[in-house]
């Protein structure tokens, strides 16, 4: 069997929604991380262009080496949570999430103890249910540069609204993330929906992220 090389732990939510301009936006709010509190946040543009924001050169570069994108932009992410709305503010974005009730789904992976659903194995037992319930979402797979990643959910809301804009520009009503978003080996689910999540990522024997000066898009 060949060796593996560290396993790095993201602890926090993820929401994916979309918007009648056809604009798709997942942001991830990551409480704890190996590098202390982040979010970014990944866009695929009506016209298929990927892009993501991120806050710092490490983040930046951690997570195009894990995901794929067209361009990388640099600029400060905040993203304040509240009961009400969660609001996100990263350079040219500026959004308002509204969270709704938590369904049925979110019900269950709250009954999972969280000692079980942070093991990769588990993610690996609900890669199937996932793909069968929620279209286009996978709990395993293959990232870039070699990496393995394993994602397991604890919590699921529905999202209610959104507003968003884009330099200015409205990006239009809540929409289903419909296409699928193309960042990595799967989508968030078409469902509107805010996740709370653990994300391993399995980085390659011998190797560890770098902070290397990436393409920084405007």
């Amino acid at each position: 069997m060949a060796r593996r090389g560290p396993r790095l732990h993201f602890d926090g939510w993820i929401a994916g929604v979309g918007t009648a301009s056809g604009t798709r936006l997942v942001v991830g709010y990551w409480p704890r991380s190996p590098w202390g509190p982040f979010a970014d946040v990944m866009v695929e543009h009506p016209d298929g262009y990927r892009e993501l924001l991120a806050p710092t050169p490490r983040v930046a570069d951690f997570v195009a080496a894990t995901y794929t994108f067209d361009t990388v932009t640099m600029c400060p992410v905040a993203v304040v949570p509240a009961p009400d709305a969660w609001h996100v503010s990263a350079g040219p974005l500026l959004l308002r999430v509204t969270p709704g009730r938590r369904d049925l789904l979110g019900h269950v992976l709250r009954s999972v103890p969280r000692r079980v659903a942070a093991q990769p194995v588990w993610a690996a037992v609900c890669d199937l249910p996932a793909r069968w319930l929620l279209s286009g979402v996978r709990t395993r797979g293959s990232a870039g540069g070699g990496r393995r990643e394993w994602y397991a959910a604890l919590d699921h809301r529905l999202v209610t609204a959104v507003d968003a804009t884009w330099d200015g520009t409205d990006l239009g009503a809540l929409r289903a993330v419909d296409p699928p978003v193309r960042f990595g080996f799967g989508s968030v689910p078409r469902t509107p929906s805010l996740t709370r999540v653990v994300s391993t990522v399995e980085l390659p024997s011998g190797h560890a992220p770098n902070t290397r000066t990436l393409n920084r898009g405007t």
